[in-house]
């Protein structure tokens, strides 16, 4: 029986979104007893729904409601109005992610006391570390079924990552495997094997991958504790005169405006939309937006150094055959200054379908050497760098003059690059060439960073109030009955995929929440 709570019930959890930080908290908290409402502003898909085909399952999926764009990053120029590829649907952007599931390294909870100061970068250590989060890790992996990881075999290796493999190898990378990831390589939890049909963005048909969509989200309806209600796009949070959170405003699919109290308000929709939401629930209390004493809130937006290497053989590769990011190489994850930057990358196999690969290849740039990179697609490897992008005050979300269909101001997204940035992105482009010209590519070459998919900070956790938006438990310092509960809550991005890690925290804030309102402190 699916649970149905009055809209005057003040006694429910309210969490504002279903990825993997919302819908995993939703379960989590259902599962310990403790009644919720999660609030999502898509709807529902499940895998017989979704779409083997990328552009029309991008118009499915994808959170394409108007955003705006500034700074100096190639998005702003070629993708102004999209500056990120998530999900707007129950699920989130698990349904789309590629399921690669690392931990953070021990230093990486601890990048300023790492790194030291880098001048323009605002770097802050976080105020967990490894040790503390291990057994959340192992929580998460074991939800996840992450493969290579507590006996689970790894996934096979496709031509792509043959081809990536063995480039890796001839230069004397150490690291190189098919990936720690959140597909199964056999039967797990009741979802199948992996059938490598390749469309790992648009949705898994099998189920072979995880998806709070159709694990979480139903395991947690099914206790008769957690109701989910989608098309449901959330305006403000309100709050009393003592300043506790106390409800939420929300438009259903008509346009009408609901009221549903509270107990506890948990966000969870995302870098961009988290931060503004606390900033578009300005009140005479509030008047910098919620939670924003410390004028943190949307600041320090991070997106990982991402951008991708691309070679073309003299031979077939048909690199969309198989897992699309089933192969890593860890060996530039390590801190070593001498490279010239602080902090490390990782390379990743990566492949477009046609349709995308002429959208990202050189947006706008049409012409011989795009055309005939085009013309060998069948022949062409793919890879991608996920890097710790430096976290900057002024890389932020405000809000814009644009409006939204329900009359609210949108997002705007500025992101400028840091030097370290940079230097990151130019070592990774250079090593990834090196890899497909060791094994004999008759051509090799790099793109711009696409559409975010990795979108950090904004809401960060940190030790000090002034520093940051929120405690060690995502608790916000300002609002001790808010909580944030996504990426946003990241103080640094580290070098890993950010999944696995969102994972654990919400695990962990789960296990927070359900025992400070066992002791009446919430």
């Amino acid at each position: 029986m699916v649970a149905k709570f009055d809209l005057n019930d003040d006694s429910v959890v309210v969490i504002i979104g279903t990825g993997a930080g919302g819908g995993v908290l939703a379960n989590e908290l259902a599962q310990k007893g403790v009644k919720v409402v999660a609030l999502e502003a898509g709807g529902r898909y499940l895998p017989d729904d979704y779409i083997n085909d990328e552009w029309e399952s991008f118009g499915q999926l994808a959170w394409l409601d108007a955003r705006t764009t500034s700074g100096d990053w190639r998005v702003a120029k070629d993708f102004a109005g999209l500056p990120a590829w998530i999900v707007k649907a129950v699920g989130g952007t698990t349904t789309h992610w590629a399921g690669a599931s690392i931990r953070f390294q021990e230093h990486e909870w601890k990048a300023l006391t790492t790194y030291g100061a880098v001048e323009g970068a605002n770097l802050l250590d976080w105020p967990i570390d490894a040790a503390e989060m291990a057994p959340w890790y192992a929580l998460a992996e074991t939800k996840l079924g992450v493969t290579l990881t507590e006996g689970r075999a790894g996934l096979p290796g496709s031509n792509n990552y043959k081809v990536f493999e063995a480039g890796a190898k001839k230069l004397g990378y150490k690291e190189v495997h098919t990936g720690r990831m959140a597909i199964n390589s056999s039967e797990y939890d009741e979802r199948p094997a992996c059938q490598q049909t390749g469309f790992c963005f648009q949705g898994c048909k099998w189920g072979a991958k995880w998806s709070a969509a159709y694990t979480d989200i139903p395991r947690g309806e099914a206790t008769g504790n957690l109701e989910v209600r989608e098309h449901a796009h959330v305006a403000r949070i309100l709050h009393d005169d003592s300043g506790k959170v106390t409800g939420v405003e929300y438009f259903d699919k008509d346009g009408n405006l609901h009221l549903q109290k509270a107990r506890i308000v948990s966000v969870a929709g995302n870098s961009f939309e988290s931060p503004r939401l606390l900033l578009n629930s300005a009140s005479a209390m509030f008047p910098n937006g919620l939670a924003n004493s410390s004028d943190q809130v949307g600041r320090n937006y991070m997106r990982h150094t991402t951008g991708s290497i691309y070679g073309i053989f003299d031979k077939p590769v048909r690199m969309w055959r198989g897992t699309t990011m089933a192969g890593i190489i860890q060996d530039e994850a390590r801190h070593d200054p001498s490279r010239g930057f602080v902090g490390g990358y990782e390379l990743e196999t990566l492949s477009l379908g046609l349709p995308f690969m002429a959208a990202f290849l050189n947006p706008g740039g049409w012409g011989r050497g795009f055309t005939t990179a085009l013309d060998h697609y069948e022949n062409m490897a793919g890879m991608w760098i996920v890097g710790e992008d430096m976290p900057q005050a002024t890389n932020r979300v405000t809000l814009s003059d644009t409006k939204d269909q329900w009359g609210l101001p949108v997002a705007n997204v500025h992101f400028d690059d840091h030097p370290n940035d940079v230097a990151m992105r130019n070592h990774a482009y250079k090593q990834g060439m090196a890899i497909y010209d060791a094994v004999g590519a008759t051509r090799s070459f790099p793109t711009p960073p696409y559409p975010s998919t990795h979108n950090l900070g904004t809401n960060r956790m940190s030790e000090r109030p002034e520093d940051g938006v929120c405690n060690k438990w995502g608790q916000t310092h300002d609002i001790a009955n808010l909580f944030i509960s996504d990426g946003s809550q990241f103080t640094t991005g580290a070098s890993e995929n950010p999944t696995l890690t969102i994972v654990a925290l919400a695990i962990r804030q789960a296990d927070h929440i359900a025992r400070e309102m066992a002791a009446g402190n919430l």
